[in-house]
């Protein structure tokens, strides 16, 4: 079996589909914004009652081929966009009455099972780890950038505490050789790091690369803006996120935007901007998490975390507080220009 056809037959689960879906109430219709199409599971499960519209997005150029099919299917609600989600208010007419917009910041499960990706640490592929639409990649960064920034990307975006160390190793290594696929990485940091770890000790160096290759914390902070400046009243925003510093960026944007009057986190400083606004009548302050029986079905659903905001008829407009907040991981992401 090659490669085309192996993933054509990899199965897609839509993480906490269940859940959203009872946020959302497709069955009174509506038109969504499914901003990380992937496999369409949102996008198809949502089209299945008659009187919705969805409009999807995606950086990833491969899902044009199930994308295609699903234009073929609903003409008239479904369209597609090869797009960054951060460029949503140069796709949607602003005029749209949307009823929700939905982000899923995982990687799909096609990319994982695409060895060419660069996203598994198995793979004998590509060190690339490239979503779409990028300027860099993971081999560049891991043979060419200098030993300091490559140890502040993974100790500040991979949260490892043994950054320096690997990538002190990294360098060491790369003096022989260029490091080209994942697998020979992986064995690297795993000479790097102390030995019984209860994951793949490559995991946090992995999240590290993917994050900056992908710009994914500036594009989610640019994602957040452009969709809850989109949204009408009543029209809802839904995040599902897998690592804490997705999590943090999202449950402090909600509550900056809900609670001008408190402050979002005890790692932050309290903001003198006054121009914070009350955005959201209501979102989740206690996370949503899938269900038992999901994490059986999907394993790699279990570190899913779940949040969502109403909004008001308030005009939004940006104080760059967010940029403020977390300019100590979007600084690092610019390494990556």
């Amino acid at each position: 079996m090659n490669a085309t056809m192996s993933l054509e037959n990899t199965k897609h689960y839509p993480v906490m589909l269940s859940q959203i879906l009872s946020i959302i109430s497709p069955q009174h219709g509506g038109t969504f914004i499914d901003c990380t199409f992937g496999g369409g599971g949102y996008s198809k499960a949502i089209l299945k009652h008659p009187n919705t519209k969805v409009i999807a997005i995606d950086r990833d150029k491969s899902v044009k081929k199930k994308a295609t099919a699903l234009v073929k299917e609903f003409p008239n609600r479904f369209s597609f966009y090869h797009e960054k989600f951060s460029n949503l208010n140069k796709i949607v007419y602003p005029k749209l009455e949307v009823k929700a917009i939905i982000f899923d910041l995982g990687l799909s499960t096609y990319q994982i099972a695409d060895h060419e990706r660069g996203f598994s640490f198995k793979s004998k592929g590509n060190l690339s780890m490239q979503m779409g639409l990028n300027k860099i990649s993971a081999y560049e960064l891991v043979n060419f950038l200098d030993k300091t920034n490559l140890s502040n990307v993974i100790k500040i975006l991979g949260e490892e505490k043994e950054g320096k160390k690997i990538a002190n190793k990294i360098a060491q290594y790369r003096i022989k050789k260029k490091i080209e696929t994942p697998e020979e990485l992986t064995n690297i940091i795993k000479e790097a790091k102390r030995n019984n770890f209860k994951k793949n000790p490559a995991t946090k160096t992995f999240q590290a690369l993917r994050i900056i290759v992908n710009k994914e914390l500036t594009e989610l902070i640019e994602g957040l803006i452009a969709a809850t400046e989109l949204l009408k009243a009543d029209g809802i925003l839904i995040l599902v996120s897998f690592h804490s510093l997705e999590d943090r960026i999202i449950k402090n944007f909600f509550k900056l935007h809900s609670s001008s009057n408190s402050n979002p986190s005890r790692y932050i400083p309290q903001s003198s901007n006054s121009n914070n606004q009350n955005l959201f009548k209501f979102f989740q302050k206690k996370v949503l998490t899938p269900s038992e029986d999901e994490i059986k079905e999907n394993h790699s659903s279990r570190s899913a975390k779940l949040r969502y905001g109403i909004r008001n008829n308030i005009k939004f407009s940006y104080s760059k507080t967010m940029d403020t907040k977390f300019n100590k991981y979007t600084n690092i992401e610019k390494l990556a220009l």
